[in-house]
């Protein structure tokens, strides 16, 4: 597979990477050895072998929704808070 300069600074881009000329052809030639070291994988056969979704045991603990009586107001917990606005903490935005 061919890398062309256009796809490298493509990645670099989206990477947020700034990089000059000599990080350029470096890095292109790092993902030559990249691809080509993982295209060995398209020489083993894997035509018995299933296929593998997860290598650890996991299961979803499935439990009902319970609505548990509380030991503080609404006003206790707004009164733990140094910003609050029309009866809701208040918090900086997050972009």
């Amino acid at each position: 597979m061919e890398i062309k300069r256009e796809d490298i600074l493509h990645l670099a881009d989206l990477s947020e990477f700034a990089l000059d000329e000599k990080e350029t052809e470096s890095l292109g030639g790092d993902l030559k050895e990249i691809i080509g070291y993982i295209s060995q994988l398209d020489e083993l056969d894997t035509s018995d072998i299933q296929p593998t979704y997860q290598v650890f045991e996991m299961e979803n603990i499935w439990r009902d929704d319970e609505i548990l009586p509380q030991d503080a107001t609404r006003e206790q917990l707004l009164a733990l808070t140094k910003n609050e606005k029309d009866n809701q903490i208040k918090v900086p935005k997050v972009l």
